[in-house]
């Protein structure tokens, strides 16, 4: 099993940022993708960012694209989704996930099969 505990949300102004930390524990000697998704009040998950084992490799949402990047340490099992020049219609409940059935990245969210408790991020305006 591959505990997340998400970390880094809070309250920013438009345009401001943010980074957030995914800690992972357990069983992280095995290779896995790591993403991470969002939810706001009355709307679906919705995927942000993903990327690969090694690091090499990303994709991400037309809706975050130039603005946020996905980063990963796997020496210290950590993950990162750097925000930048954020937009209220960033506000949302942030969870990040890890895919072990495959070591590229994925956006479906069913093909995650760990997830953190999420954390909040706030952008006012």
């Amino acid at each position: 099993q591959v505990q997340l505990v998400e970390s880094g949300g809070g309250l920013v102004q438009v345009g401001g940022s943010l980074r957030l930390s995914c800690a992972a524990s357990g069983r992280t000697h095995s290779s896995y993708a790591m993403g991470w998704f969002r939810q706001a009040p009355g709307k679906e998950r919705e995927f942000v960012a993903t990327i690969d084992w090694s690091g090499s490799s990303t994709y991400y949402a037309d809706s975050v694209k130039g603005r946020f990047t996905i980063s990963r340490d796997n020496a210290k099992n950590t993950g990162y989704l750097q925000m930048n020049s954020l937009k209220p219609e960033d506000t949302a409940v942030y969870y990040c996930a890890a895919d072990t059935g495959t070591s590229g990245w994925s956006t479906i969210p069913l093909r995650y099969d760990y997830w953190g408790q999420g954390t909040q991020v706030t952008v006012s305006s």
